[in-house]
């Protein structure tokens, strides 16, 4: 019980002394001896219950009823040939389901929640995966409590505990309370973080007590099933669509049946023709080639930096035309560099200043920075903010002795910042006993709180003059795209509070600071221009800073796309619906304001991608079709409200994003249609002939082999098809548009409806050649075998060359490259020699009641096979000139 011991007892009885942590050989023994910092899973399907699940299908079934029929009827060859399909169909299925299983696996861990502790004396950041009970654990606003600690340290800490409490209203901490009562309750336990709340307000640290499941939520759930649900709308729509379509081909096969009966055809041997062209005809593995393709891209997104956490986004990305993004760290490199003061000594440019010359006002400011920060530099190390890591290095710069100075100051408590106020303050305790509190943040801000100034090493009563002397002094640090932040103190006492620190401040001076653009952000928003991709910057900095980085990037152009957030406040919503679209800049915005954005940006009908890094960001990420997390500064909250997380906090990341969403897309789009095409084309061939009286132009085996030939290898190839560097040529996909928009649906039904009738003709010639017509009475079984084979093969033929020419609907097949995706052509390298294989080997010829091809024979069946794709590349020529 934790809860009811101090803290100097909870840090003796763990070992671990709170300034230095556990070394890391400590740590490592630990994690041995405790295991994982990880809560049980529900256990994953084995690969034998996945293929198993294959089996579970209405058409499954019907296959194995056909292969005790055909047993029974002493077809021996038939039922083995049936049971290996079926066993390949299963195989097949179950590497799909689990290359997407471990695909989401890596992108969950990848996105898991990370720690901020102290080890070896250093602070770092960790998986929390790999938290020890000992572990000295640092927490902040936007931060995931990673296990269950003992704080040892809190600053006006505020912890949201809903998940094991059910009560919403964060729960105020205090680490040095202490509770006797051992049946004290979650919820009151003041002293302690639980793993899974979050830190809301304020600053912390905690020793960790209990790991994995060990913690009050590892209690509550012995088992947790965290396998969200990969379906995506569009798999959702594509097993509607396959449902769909296979009602439609079982009413089909059925009719065949029927006509076949009155027709005196066997009966037998039509069922099991019947069972097989439903089983060829119904596209079953639409969605799985969908789920497969989705996981093979967003794996290679997560390569590039763009980690998909939700794989709807995939779909979603194709149809963004607009991206709002937050300008540091996204837009700029988010290296922040001091690179002037400025007190009412005047102005100090830094790298024009010796070091040895700067006056008592600027150390003092510097000071006071570095005591209002928390975060850390050491040996070229850094966590933290980068805005307060550069303070940290401004007072290298000047030689002022950070460690001496953090080591004699002590901080007694302190007031968070916030986007309200815009400033932050802390109380501490000087070497000589003295207590001071220092508050930095926006001028704007502290002009508001400041009675005095601190002038010639004195204060002062602070004047109208000196306002507006600052003011300009930050107005043109502003015009140079330098941010500015100011900071002012007061003497204090102990006793102060929070609420009291900031008031009557004695206004020090303040600094500017450079966050150069990303080389690579200037290309990037020209290239999204070209895709018919608006950006849009939001910053909290000054309009003429905004402006100024705006215009060097090419966002916007003139002062006037600018608008700041009191400017926002002012309209109503319906206003700002109405002029939202002639704004490229928002500056001075907080979160609040984000979300406005967004709503009037979907209000006008644009498919909104919007950036975040802060605990405030969550609802404008959650409002926005696209929510895109910083994984380097972003919070906890922000990366579990966000879409997609970017790894490198890059602009560049999300347009390079944009474009493999839409190649995903199309590849998908591909596949779907090629698929669509070829079982068209069977059905196709299959009804004519059959209706008019001929004999079946394919067997059950042979329907199911093209099944297994074409249905599996190339369409997934097509899904993994090269990147088409001309997709961001065009503009954003409408989100209503489906795959058979523009004109695609109507091309797959022309396609199928004519390979069919190539496949009939070539049925027809193979009596032809030998001197009979399908009609005719008394056919010798080597003729039917002969028309049987030609069709098989021209059917097979003209399916693989087919998707060739899917590749791009624009350009043609040299354009692209014929061998440019080597997955295709090695689909059709091992299609055509299976088909061969079949053919030539007599056992597997016997097996499959086919004809040894004569010279003409093979002539006619590659020149009928590329026909559908010669035609197609007809009809680009013509019709899709580009």
């Amino acid at each position: 019980m934790w809860f009811s011991k101090s803290i100097n007892d909870t840090l003796k009885e763990l070992d671990v002394h709170p300034e230095t942590g556990l070394s890391s050989e400590e740590a490592a023994k630990r994690k041995k001896h405790f295991g994982l910092n990880e809560l049980e899973v529900k256990k994953k399907k084995t690969v034998f219950q996945i293929f198993i699940s294959q089996l579970n299908d209405w058409l499954i079934y019907v296959l194995l009823a056909a292969v005790v029929i055909t047993f029974l009827m002493g077809e021996y060859v038939d039922s083995v040939i049936i049971v290996l399909v079926i066993a390949v169909n299963a195989g097949i299925g179950v590497y799909q389901e689990v290359k997407a299983g471990k695909a989401i696996d890596a992108l969950m861990k990848m996105s898991s929640p990370k720690a901020l502790v102290k080890r070896d004396s250093h602070t770092k950041e960790i998986e929390s995966s790999e938290l020890v009970p000992g572990d000295i654990v640092i927490l902040e606003a936007g931060r995931i409590v990673p296990a269950d600690l003992r704080l040892i340290e809190t600053a006006n800490l505020q912890i949201e505990e809903s998940a094991l409490t059910g009560e919403s209203v964060p729960e105020n901490k205090k680490a040095e309370e202490i509770y006797g009562d051992p049946k004290t309750p979650v919820g009151d336990r003041e002293n302690q973080a639980f793993m899974t709340s979050v830190v809301t307000y304020g600053r912390g640290a905690g020793v960790v007590v209990e790991t994995g499941m060990k913690t009050e939520v590892g209690k509550i759930a012995h088992l947790i099933d965290n396998e969200e649900s990969t379906k995506t709308p569009l798999e959702k729509r594509l097993n509607d669509l396959g449902k769909l379509l296979g009602k439609i081909a079982v009413g089909i096969c059925a009719f065949i049946f029927i006509l076949s009966w009155f027709q005196g055809r066997d009966l037998a041997e039509m069922f099991l023709t019947a069972v097989s062209l439903a089983v060829a005809s119904i596209p079953e593995g639409l969605a799985a080639i969908v789920a497969v393709v989705l996981s093979i891209g967003v794996t290679s997104m997560s390569k590039k930096n763009a980690i998909i956490r939700r794989l709807p986004a995939v779909e979603t990305l194709g149809s963004v035309n607009v991206i709002c993004s937050d300008k540091t760290g996204t837009l700029t490199m988010n290296k922040m560099t001091v690179t002037q003061i400025f007190t009412s000594d005047g102005l100090i440019d830094l790298d024009n200043h010796r070091k040895n010359e700067i006056p008592h006002a600027a150390k003092l400011l510097t000071k006071g920075m570095i005591l209002c920060s928390d975060a850390t530099l050491e040996g070229g190390d850094c966590t933290g903010d980068p805005t307060e890591v550069a303070l940290l290095v401004l007072g290298d710069a000047i030689n002022l002795d950070r460690k001496n100075l953090l080591s004699n100051t002590k901080r007694i408590n302190e007031k968070a910042f916030d986007s309200d106020r815009k400033m932050m303050s802390v109380l501490v305790k000087e070497e000589d006993g003295d207590y001071k509190v220092f508050t930095k943040g926006a001028l704007g801000s502290l002009n508001k709180v400041c009675t005095k100034i601190f002038t010639d090493g004195e204060i002062r009563e602070i004047t109208k003059f000196d306002l507006e002397n600052f003011s300009t002094a930050a107005g043109e640090m502003s015009d140079h795209a330098l941010r500015t932040l100011a900071l002012a103190y007061r003497p204090a006492h102990r006793e102060t509070k929070p609420e009291e620190m900031e008031g009557e401040l004695v206004l020090v001076g303040l600094v500017g600071m450079m966050d150069p653009a990303r080389d690579e952000v200037k290309p990037a928003v020209a290239l999204a221009k070209k895709a018919g991709i608006k950006t849009v910057m939001i910053t909290g900095d000054h309009r003429n800073t905004a402006f100024a980085i705006a215009k060097n990037l090419e966002i916007a152009q003139h002062i006037a796309q600018v608008i700041t957030g009191p400017e926002l406040d002012d309209y109503s919503e319906e206003d700002l619906k109405n002029n939202v679209d002639q704004y490229l800049v928002y500056a001075r915005v907080s979160p609040e304001h984000k979300v406005k954005i967004v709503r009037a940006l979907k209000a006008n009908g644009n498919i909104v991608s919007m950036t975040g890094d802060g605990v405030n960001d969550a609802p404008s990420l959650n409002a926005a079709d696209i929510g895109v997390a910083m994984g380097i500064t972003g919070t906890d909250v922000a990366k579990g409200a966000a879409d997609m997380i970017l790894t490198d906090d890059n602009f560049s990341t999300i347009v390079k994003a944009i474009e493999q969403g839409r190649n995903i897309y199309s590849n998908i789009k591909k596949s779907v249609i090629f698929l669509l095409t070829c079982n068209l084309g069977e059905v196709v061939v299959m009804f004519l002939a059959l209706a008019i009286g001929w004999a079946s132009p394919l067997i059950a085996t042979q329907l199911l082999w093209i099944n297994l030939i074409t249905d599996s290898l190339p369409a997934i190839a097509l899904g993994m098809d090269e990147a088409d560097p001309d997709v961001m040529a065009e503009k954003p996909r409408d989100p209503k548009e489906n795959f058979f928009s523009n004109g695609t649906g109507l091309l797959a039904v022309i396609m199928g409806v004519f390979i069919g009738l190539v496949t009939f003709f070539a049925f027809w010639y193979g009596y032809y050649e030998m001197g009979y017509l399908p009609l005719d009475k008394e056919l010798p079984e080597e003729v039917v075998k002969n028309a049987r084979t030609l069709a098989f093969m021209v059917l097979v033929f003209a399916q693989l060359f087919y998707s060739l020419g899917l590749r791009n609907m624009k350009k043609n097949i040299f354009q692209i490259g014929v061998f440019s995706n080597m997955y295709l052509v090695g689909a059709i390298i091992i299609g055509v020699l299976l088909q061969v294989l079949v053919l030539i080997v007599p056992v597997m010829r016997e097996a499959f009641k086919l004809h040894m091809l004569d010279q003409k024979g093979w002539m006619m069946a590659t020149i009928l096979g590329l026909l559908p794709l010669t035609v197609l590349e007809l009809y680009k020529a013509v019709f899709k000139r580009i």
